[in-house]
């Protein structure tokens, strides 16, 4: 079964960057929609960004209005392996991140955490002020 396991987090000061990883175990994820959302005490599970499949020439990505221009998500298939790369962090991206799969390789897109089914223990990201 699928195994995905998030790293990179940490506490930063406001203006900082992160990386975030995710790498994925057992089947090969290069098929399928990946996804990256977070989750603030007290606060539903956001979505943050997604990436396609594998297109053979690109790949294509959407990002929540929150994060746009600041957030950069990306996939090393090669390396089960996918990344969060989190510029001028603000406090409010104060989070715990978690990376997750889409339920279907016949999934082409979504926003929806019921869309995901495989899903990450989290990272934990603090951004002071």
């Amino acid at each position: 079964q699928v195994q995905l396991v998030e790293s990179g987090g940490g506490s930063v000061q406001a203006g900082d960057s992160l990386r975030l990883s995710c790498a994925a175990s057992g089947r090969t994820f290069s098929g399928y929609v990946m996804g990256w959302f977070r989750q603030a005490p007290g606060l539903e599970r956001e979505f943050v960004a997604a990436i396609s499949r594998s297109t053979g020439i690109t790949y294509y990505a959407d990002y929540a209005d929150s994060v746009k221009g600041r957030f950069t998500i990306s996939r090393d298939n090669a390396l089960n392996t996918l990344y969060l790369q989190m510029n001028n962090l603000k406090p409010e991206d104060t989070a715990v991140y978690y990376c997750a799969r889409a339920r279907s390789s016949a999934m082409d897109w979504s926003r929806s955490a019921s869309d995901y089914v495989y899903w990450g223990q989290g990272t934990q990201v603090t951004v002071s002020s």
